[in-house]
C-alpha cells in the first residue's frame, strides 16, 4: 500500500493512513538499501551534526528536506513558531547537548512566511493554552509595532513579523548562557536567522549572524 496524498481522489480512511505510513516505512527500507546496503550500518554508528536547526513545527518545513542535507547531518528542534524562550526547558535542553556535547558549528532559527502561529499572535482572538506561548511573539509585536503597523495588508504584515520574530530569537539565542559560554571557551558557533518562503522553496538569510556576544546589550553579557 502507498501512502495517499493530498492529490488523491478519495481520502484516506484513518486505517488507511496509518497502515500507509508503516507499508511507506518498509518502502523506504527497501529503497535505501538497494542503492547503500550499509547505510543503516553507518547511520546507527553515531552522530555529530554541524547544525542545531531551531524551526517552526510547521509539517511543510522539513530541515533537511529543504536544505537539500542527508540525515545525520542536522540536528532539529521545533515548537510554535520557531520560539527561543529563557524559560523552555526544552529548547535549553537541546540547545545544550548540541552546543557541548555535539559540538554543533552553527545554530540557525528559521520562520518561515506565512506561519499559522505568527498570525494567531496578531489576532484579538483566543485559542487556548497556545495565547501562553503565543505571548511571546506578541512581545515581539509590540517591540515593532511602529513599524508593522504601517502595513494594512494582513498577510504582509505578518510576514514582517514572521522576520522580526527570527532576529528577535537569534538575539534571544545570543543571550543564553550556553551560547556565551561557548564562545567565552573558544568554540566556533555562529548563530543565524533564516526565513523559509512556502510559495518559491527559497532561504533568505535575515543577515543576523553573531559569532561573539560584541555586539550585545551589555547587561545581557555573561563574563
Amino acid at each position: 500500500m502507498c501512502a495517499k496524498t493530498i492529490d488523491d481522489n478519495t481520502p484516506a480512511t484513518t486505517e488507511e493512513l496509518y497502515s500507509s505510513l508503516l507499508e511507506g516505512n518498509k518502502q523506504f527500507v527497501k529503497n535505501t538499501l538497494a542503492s547503500d546496503p550499509e547505510y543503516f550500518e553507518k547511520l546507527a554508528a553515531g552522530q555529530s551534526p554541524p547544525v542545531l536547526w531551531i524551526g517552526c513545527a510547521d509539517s511543510r518545513v522539513p530541515a533537511n528536506q529543504i536544505t537539500n542535507m542527508p540525515p545525520g547531518e542536522i540536528f532539529v528542534h521545533r515548537n510554535i513558531a520557531n520560539m527561543v524562550v529563557h524559560s523552555d526547558m526544552n529548547m535549553l535542553s537541546v540547545l545544550d547537548y548540541a552546543v557541548n556535547v555535539l559540538k554543533v558549528k552553527h545554530v540557525i532559527v528559521t520562520g518561515h512566511y506565512g506561519c499559522g502561529g505568527v498570525m494567531a499572535a496578531i489576532t484579538n482572538q483566543q485559542y487556548g493554552l497556545i495565547d501562553n506561548w503565543l505571548r511571546h511573539i506578541k512581545d515581539v509585536y509590540r517591540l515593532h509595532a511602529s513599524k508593522l503597523e504601517t502595513i494594512t495588508d494582513l498577510n504582509e504584515r505578518c510576514d514582517k513579523l514572521v522576520e522580526y520574530n527570527v532576529i528577535e530569537n537569534v538575539y534571544n539565542l545570543c543571550k543564553t548562557s550556553i551560547v556565551q559560554n561557548a564562545w567565552k571557551n573558544g568554540q566556533q558557533i555562529g548563530v543565524h536567522g533564516w526565513v523559509y518562503s512556502l510559495k518559491t522553496g527559497l532561504i533568505t538569510d535575515m543577515k543576523v549572524t553573531a559569532y561573539d556576544n560584541a555586539n550585545m546589550q551589555n547587561v545581557f553579557k555573561f563574563k
